[in-house]
């Protein structure tokens, strides 16, 4: 599962159809509001920001937040991940599924 910190609602929800369409992810969820503290440059800054939280695989992470780097507009974007250790099997395996390519 990856944390990403976005500009606003509409760049989190055109990145999580990105990979949603590309299969990089089986899902993305836009939290459209949240305030931001952070230091950049030896200042302290608050910014209002969208939370997307991508659903992908241990083997594709890695592919999903270099494709999140490519396609964020800020110049250090937040892009963490975080393993999910555990859960409901069924949601997981629909997880695999949706980020396997179909078979021709």
């Amino acid at each position: 599962m990856l944390y990403v910190t976005m500009p606003d609602e509409a760049s989190a929800l055109a990145v999580a159809a990105t990979l949603v369409d590309e299969r990089l992810a089986a899902c993305g969820n836009v939290l459209p509001q949240m305030q931001a503290v952070y230091r950049w440059h030896g200042q302290v800054e608050r910014a209002a920001e969208a939370v997307l939280i991508v659903k992908t695989t241990a083997a594709l992470a890695a592919g999903a937040a270099a494709r999140i780097v490519a396609l964020h507009p800020d110049q250090l974007p937040c892009v963490v991940t975080l393993p999910i250790i555990g859960g409901n099997p069924a949601f997981l395996a629909w997880i695999a599924d949706e980020t396997t390519p179909p078979v021709p």
